[in-house]
C-alpha cells in the first residue's frame, strides 16, 4: 500500500506526465492523474507507467466542482499539484476565453474543493496536507538587459496566458492568507525535454528540421529565455511539495540563458551531428525569419538561489547536455511525434490575434 496519495490535475500534459513518470519510478506514493485531455493532453506519455497499481486515471475537467469533489471523497488524498492549466501564449492571444476558463476558474474551483475536503479532516491529517500551485516566470512580464525574476519581483503579466496564471497564483496566495490553506507555490522557466506538446519552440523545431520545412524564427531571434530540463523540474517539485515551507513561493530555473537564435543554431548543430547523413544538411539553412509575436516579452532569468539554499536543488542537466537528450529522444520516437501531429495540431501559425 502507498504511504501517501497525491492527486495531480493536467496529468497528461508534458511537465505533468514527467512529474507522475517520477513519482511512480521513485517513489512509493499512490497518483491520481487528472486531466481533461484537450489537444495537448497525451495519456501515451505515460505508458510505462499506466499498469503500475499505484498509478490511476481520471478524465474530468477542473471547472467541474462536482467531478473534482467525487476525485477527493474517493482516494482522500494527502495533498494536490495543480498542473493543469492552458499554457501556450500564442493561443492565448488568438482565443483568451479559455485561459480564463481553465486558469482562474479551475483553478478557485480546485481551491474551494480542496478546502473543504481539508477542513473536514482529523488534525494530523489536516497538518500533513499540501496544495502545491505549479505556475510559471512569465507572471513577472519582461526583464532588461540586466536583473533576475525573485520570488519578489512585482507581477506585470503581458499576454492573456501569463495573466491568468498571475490571477491563479494570487488566488492560491489568497486562500493561504484568508483561510489557512496549506499551500506551496512554484514559477519556472521554459522548460524542454521528452514528450513535449509540439507547437513549443524546441520540438517545433526539431520535428521541421527531421523533415526538411523551415525553422521560424519570431523577429531577429534575439529574445531571451532561461531553459530548464524538465526532469531536474519535477525533482524539483517533489522537493518543494515534501519539504517546502508553507504559503512560501520557489523559483525554479535552469540557469540557462539563451536567445531564441542560439538555441536554433544549438539544435541544429545536435543534429547535424547526430544525423550526418541527413539531406537537410546544414540545419541552419533551414532558418526563416517571421514576424514577431505581439507583446514578445524580451528576456526572462530566473534567480533559483532561493530552493537552492532553503532545500539543496540545483540542476543536474547542462543545457547541451538537456539539448543533446531531447534531440535524441525526439529523433529516436519519430512515431510518437507523429501520432501527436496527426490530432488537432498541424503546426499550424498561431498567436497572430485572429481568434475573434
Amino acid at each position: 500500500m502507498a504511504e501517501k496519495t497525491l492527486v495531480i490535475t493536467g496529468g497528461a500534459g508534458f511537465i505533468g506526465s514527467a512529474l507522475i513518470r517520477h513519482l511512480i519510478n521513485t517513489s512509493d506514493y499512490r497518483v491520481v492523474n487528472v486531466d481533461k485531455l484537450t489537444y495537448a493532453g497525451n495519456l501515451e506519455s505515460l505508458s510505462e507507467v499506466e499498469n503500475h497499481a499505484n498509478y490511476h486515471f481520471v478524465q474530468a475537467d477542473i471547472c467541474d466542482a462536482g467531478a473534482m469533489e467525487s476525485v477527493f471523497e474517493q482516494y482522500q488524498p494527502d495533498g494536490i499539484m495543480h498542473l493543469a492549466a492552458e499554457s501556450h501564449v500564442d493561443r492565448s492571444i488568438d482565443g483568451p476565453a479559455d485561459f480564463v476558463e481553465t486558469n482562474l476558474v479551475g483553478t478557485y474551483t480546485l481551491l474551494e474543493v480542496a478546502r473543504k475536503f481539508w477542513s473536514d479532516l482529523d488534525s494530523e491529517k489536516a497538518r500533513a496536507f499540501r496544495f502545491h500551485h505549479i505556475s510559471t516566470d512569465e507572471v513577472y512580464g519582461s526583464l532588461g538587459e540586466t536583473g533576475l525574476f525573485r520570488e519578489d519581483t512585482a507581477y506585470q503579466p503581458n499576454s492573456p496566458y501569463s495573466a491568468t496564471k498571475a490571477g491563479s497564483d494570487h488566488l492560491v496566495r489568497a486562500w493561504h492568507h484568508t483561510y489557512g490553506l496549506p499551500v506551496v507555490m512554484t514559477n519556472c522557466s521554459n522548460n524542454y525535454g521528452p514528450y513535449q506538446f509540439p507547437e513549443k519552440l524546441i520540438p517545433l523545431m526539431i520535428n521541421n528540421a527531421l523533415e526538411g520545412k523551415p525553422l521560424p524564427v519570431y523577429g531577429n531571434g534575439q529574445n531571451i529565455r532561461d531553459w530548464l530540463y524538465v526532469d531536474d523540474h519535477v525533482k524539483a517539485l517533489q522537493l518543494i511539495l515534501e519539504r517546502g515551507a508553507l504559503g512560501e513561493s520557489y523559483n525554479i530555473g535552469g540557469f540557462n540563458e539563451h536567445t531564441n537564435l542560439d538555441v536554433v543554431h544549438q539544435l541544429c548543430d545536435a543534429l547535424d551531428e547526430l544525423l550526418p547523413d541527413s539531406p537537410h544538411q546544414p540545419h541552419k539553412q533551414l532558418i526563416e525569419f517571421v514576424s514577431d509575436r505581439p507583446g514578445h516579452d524580451q528576456r526572462y532569468a530566473i534567480d533559483a538561489s532561493k530552493i537552492h539554499r532553503e532545500l539543496g536543488w540545483q540542476p543536474e542537466e547542462t543545457f547541451a547536455s538537456g539539448l543533446k537528450k531531447t534531440v535524441e529522444w525526439y529523433i529516436t520516437n519519430r512515431e510518437w511525434n507523429q501520432r501527436v501531429m496527426d490530432g488537432s495540431y498541424q503546426q499550424q501559425r498561431l498567436g497572430l490575434g485572429g481568434g475573434l
